[in-house]
């Protein structure tokens, strides 16, 4: 069995991708949002809570799309600077980084999980146009740090097992096909 074929491995991927296209989801509905009032302007109506829906969305979209963007390979790394220190170099600053990341991203996860924990405890409301409980927009924020660190504590499981990491297979399979769109 290899290990893509493992049904946690199938289902955190499910999850990354999922993740990813809810984010693009959000792209599309601050489209929408943002069409709705040019067009509500031309047509003399105002669209309330247009722009805490578009805020809201913006976060959103970010958050959601990290876990997926990050083991697509698609974040800022240092690879020139890893590439230089040979195999087994970089094994070992692989491992240093993504313990570093997870222990940060575990910290601010639980962090904001607090945060909005707080918020919902104390009813707190947002203080737009559009009145809602504050938490519910903030927890995609959670989800998406969540998720976050789940892919990375996934990547150091990987490195630690002596595998590739899935972000530079990402990376390797791009320039195999020749896309260079990735470098600067």
């Amino acid at each position: 069995m290899t290990p893509q074929s493992r049904p946690l491995r199938r289902a955190l991927d499910a999850i990354y991708f999922a993740s990813g296209v809810a984010a693009a989801w959000c792209l599309f509905a601050i489209f929408v949002v943002m069409l709705w009032q040019a067009f509500g302007r031309e047509l003399g109506f105002r669209v309330q809570g247009g722009d805490d829906i578009s805020a809201w969305l913006t976060a959103a979209s970010a958050f959601l799309g990290l876990a997926h963007t990050f083991k697509s390979g698609e974040l800022v790394r240092v690879g020139l600077w890893l590439d230089k220190l040979g195999e087994a170099g970089r094994r070992r600053a692989e491992i240093v980084a993504l313990c570093v990341s997870l222990g940060f991203m575990a910290w601010a996860t639980w962090a904001m999980t607090s945060y909005v924990y707080d918020s919902w405890q104390t009813n707190e409301l947002s203080q737009g146009l559009l009145v809602v409980p504050i938490w519910a927009p903030q927890s995609t924020t959670v989800i998406g740090m969540t998720l976050l660190t789940i892919a990375i504590a996934d990547e150091l499981i990987l490195v630690l097992r002596s595998l590739k990491p899935t972000y530079v297979v990402a990376e390797e399979d791009r320039r195999a096909r020749g896309d260079f769109s990735d470098v600067a």
